[in-house]
């Protein structure tokens, strides 16, 4: 790696993984490393890390009960790997801005501290990106760090989108609708763009981001107009382990009946919910895709997955006045070609027809030529938004002479 180029670290911390990417900025921003840490707090995580150079390509059992550990172990890594000073500046992806934060923050104590006060917003995210973030400043002080916000893309929603039908008092407290996985829209927006033309996204368009967790934006002239997420990321589609939206009165009842607490609620619909809940099985589409002529649980699950991002597209079709183009994206949205089949299926009134070969193919347009709606497929890249973002909060000379890549 030439050492004149800035380099830029991206961190993307989950519940029980921390992912990361190395970016090298020059005429264009050129991935050098990726990897993470899978399984935090089990037994035996993984550290798993693929690069330019196939000496850095290896995956081996690591000794990760949490997340201070496991940040430890990819620090000396990265730092054995490129050296102690090669970074130029780390990226976090931070689920939740709250009301204050829509846009890119240099990470200082006075921002770190706003995120703690940001905590029960999101308390199965929140916590361990703090820490991700403090960890990184002990081990290198001089470091510059930019905190992204997931919930960023959706800020400008209209009011109307915003609003939840509770007592006024507690949107002064920011209880509203965020929205989340705007890193990735920001991503696709930019790439159906390049791949479409910057006139397509002056059209209607869904996005449709399906993975462990899932959510869909409708997006209209690039910007959001809403999204199935609501206040925290267990809302709308049912996911792996989340539940999606419930009728709130469910709180009441198990409280009544199960003795149930808010901290045993809030564990049951983001850990033992979704996917998992319905197929009492596995968490995982892939799986459940095999299993389910066998497993009615298993073919329940993905029906309800499929039956319930079908409403969406639906909704939000009524939202936008239409719909130009669908976007698949996301580990299922880009690689289970039999679940946007079953999402599709019954929408060609609105336009919506798939190729079934183009489909079954995984390729990027999937839609029939007959169809009014343009069907894609577009693998998304949130660390890519992070880098760019850095790469912009830091003024990098080279960025206004040469800009960046997107791809």
């Amino acid at each position: 790696m030439n050492p004149a180029k800035p380099r830029i670290l991206t961190i993307n911390g989950g519940s029980s993984s921390i992912k990361f990417a190395l970016f090298e900025a020059g005429e264009s921003l050129q991935r050098i490393l990726a990897g993470g840490i899978d399984r935090i707090g089990q037994p035996e995580a993984t550290l798993k890390v693929k690069g330019l150079d196939p000496g850095d390509n290896f995956s081996r059992a690591v000794k990760a009960p949490d997340h201070t550990v496991a940040v430890g172990i990819l620090m000396d890594w990265i730092e054995k790997r490129t050296g102690r000073d090669a970074l130029t500046a780390v990226g976090h992806r931070v689920v939740h801005g709250g009301p204050k934060y829509y846009k890119p923050q240099r990470i200082t104590t006075e921002v770190v501290e706003d995120l703690r006060r940001l905590s029960p917003f999101d308390p199965d995210h929140m916590p361990e990106e703090i820490l991700l973030a403090e960890a990184f400043r002990r081990r290198f002080p001089d470091l510059p760090q930019v905190a992204c916000f997931d919930t960023a893309f959706h800020h400008d929603m209209p009011r109307v989108a915003r609003m939840l039908p509770i007592p006024r008092r507690y949107e002064a407290q920011g209880v509203r609708r965020y929205g989340f996985h705007g890193l990735s829209y920001e991503f696709l927006v930019g790439e159906l763009a390049r791949l479409a033309g910057t006139e397509t996204i002056q059209g209607r368009i869904i996005l449709a981001h399906l993975g462990n967790g899932a959510s869909l934006a409708a997006v209209h002239d690039g910007k959001s107009v809403d999204a199935s997420m609501s206040f925290t990321p267990a809302s709308g589609v049912p996911m792996s382990t989340r539940s999606g939206d419930l009728d709130p009165g469910l709180i009441s009842y198990l409280a009544r009946t199960e003795k149930m607490s808010a901290e045993q609620f809030n564990e049951m619909v983001n850990s033992q919910s979704g996917l998992l809940g319905i197929s009492e099985t596995s968490s995982d589409m892939h799986d459940l895709l095999d299993h389910e002529t066998q497993d009615v649980r298993a073919a329940e699950a993905v029906a309800l997955f499929c039956y319930q991002v079908k409403k969406w597209i639906g909704a939000f079709a009524a939202a936008l006045g239409g719909i130009d183009t669908l976007v698949f994206a996301g580990g299922i949205g880009e690689n289970a070609p039999a679940v946007r089949s079953g999402i599709c299926d019954g929408l060609e009134f609105l336009g919506i027809e798939l190729e079934e070969k183009k489909n079954a193919a995984n390729e990027g347009v999937i839609s029939a030529a007959a169809g009014r709606v343009a069907v894609r497929v577009i693998p998304t890249d949130e660390e890519r938004v992070i880098a760019k973002t850095v790469c912009g909060v830091l003024g990098f000379s080279w960025q206004a002479k040469k800009g960046i890549a997107t791809t």
